[in-house]
């Protein structure tokens, strides 16, 4: 029975960090990836270090992406922080 008590604490912190540290990071981790997977040309998008543009070319790992200016800079797709507005399909109706 003493050990039970002495045991207790540690797995409520334990419980505790899961739902407040561990579930949560997991939840953003796998929003990120789906996202990363989902990339297509025309997206605008900004990477990690904040630049804007839209995405040019892309393969499996890595995309081109297209500046304001005109220049094309090549990332991992790793590097692509969010999509800032998805490119619309026009549809022949």
């Amino acid at each position: 029975m003493q050990i039970l008590n002495t045991i207790w604490p540690l797995l409520l912190m334990f419980v505790i960090f899961y739902f407040l540290l561990i579930r949560p990071q997991q939840k953003r981790q796998k929003a990120v990836q789906n996202m990363q997977s989902e990339l297509k040309k025309g997206d605008r998008i900004v990477t990690i270090g904040g630049l804007h543009g839209s995405i040019d070319a892309i393969d499996e790992n890595k995309i081109v992406v297209k500046s304001l200016d005109g220049s094309k800079l090549t990332f991992d797709r790793q590097a692509i922080r969010e999509v800032t507005q998805v490119k619309q399909e026009v549809t022949n109706s």
